[in-house]
C-alpha cells in the first residue's frame, strides 16, 4: 500500500496546528485547566454571596434612628480607610442573621456601601 505525497505534510500541519491552537487558547485564557476552573468558580461564588449579604449589612445598619445612623457615618468616615471593615464588625452590622460571627469581607464591602451614603 502506498501512501500519497501528501498525507505527510498534512499530517504534520494537524499536529502543528493542535499546539499552536493550544498554546494560543491558554496565553488568552480561552482556554483554562480544571484547576482554573474551579478557583474561577469558587472566586465568583465568594463575591456573589458578598454582593447579597452586603446590603443586609446596610439594612442592619439602618435599623438605627435617623440622628444615631448620622453620628454613626460621622464616627465611620472619621476611621481610617483600613480600619472602617473593624468598626462595622464592632457595632455587629457584619453579623448576618443566622451566624454568630462577622465576615471580615461583608464588613468591607458594607463599610463601603456606607461610605457611598456620606457622599450624596
Amino acid at each position: 500500500m502506498t501512501i500519497a505525497t501528501w498525507v505527510k505534510p498534512a499530517i504534520w500541519g494537524g499536529v502543528v496546528g493542535a499546539v499552536l491552537i493550544t498554546i494560543v487558547g491558554f496565553s488568552t485564557g480561552s482556554v483554562v485547566s480544571g484547576s482554573t476552573a474551579e478557583k474561577m468558580a469558587e472566586t465568583s461564588s465568594k463575591e456573589s454571596v458578598i454582593a447579597a449579604m452586603a446590603p443586609v449589612c446596610v439594612a442592619q445598619f439602618k435599623t438605627l434612628t435617623p440622628n444615631n445612623q448620622m453620628a454613626e457615618l460621622a464616627a465611620l468616615k472619621e476611621e481610617s480607610s483600613y480600619k472602617r471593615d473593624d468598626f462595622v464588625i464592632a457595632k455587629g452590622w457584619a453579623t448576618m442573621p443566622g451566624s454568630e460571627e462577622p465576615r471580615n469581607d461583608i464588613a468591607q464591602r458594607c463599610a463601603s456601601l456606607l461610605m457611598d451614603m456620606t457622599k450624596s
